[in-house]
């Protein structure tokens, strides 16, 4: 990409998909997680700011929609299909549904993050500027600061 090129907003599903899982929804290559939940300020790769979102309630709403879903059909076709004890039903259902949910909880926030970068939303309305391709002057001051001889003063 060129210098003065501008960057191109990543259209919805894909910045979704991304976010879903764990990558930035703008380039696909840096890590937008840094902890289980907490959001990096900006990616790593092509510098977009993500300290700005408001993922806030929606990603464990969705959580909850789906995983009672899943889990409430569960019950029913086990309740329906075989006699389980009772305290074994209390002991499994519990666990799988926090697992569940737990599991869950990363890649919905994450999407939801894509959200609200596809649609410009809460601070996402400007994207990172494209960075320079390192030139020779650069190349040079890189090695020199990383130790290796100069070339060009030999």
């Amino acid at each position: 990409m060129a210098a003065d090129a501008i960057p191109l907003r990543t259209r919805l599903v894909p910045a979704m998909a991304r976010g879903f899982i764990g990558r930035c929804p703008h380039c696909g290559q840096g890590r937008i997680f840094g902890r289980f939940l907490k959001v990096r300020p900006e990616c790593d790769a092509c510098g977009l700011e993500l300290h700005h979102h408001r993922a806030d309630d929606l990603p464990p709403y969705v959580v909850i929609f789906i995983v009672a879903h899943i889990v409430g059909y569960l019950i029913l076709e086990t309740e329906s299909a075989y006699e389980v004890p009772l305290w074994v039903e209390m002991g499994v259902w519990p666990a799988f549904t926090l697992l569940f949910a737990l599991i869950l909880l990363q890649p919905v926030k994450g999407a939801v993050v894509g959200l609200q970068y596809a649609l410009g939303m809460d601070g996402f309305a400007t994207l990172p500027r494209s960075r320079p391709t390192p030139g020779s002057e650069e190349t040079r001051l890189a090695a020199a600061a990383a130790g290796a001889p100069d070339r060009h003063r030999l």
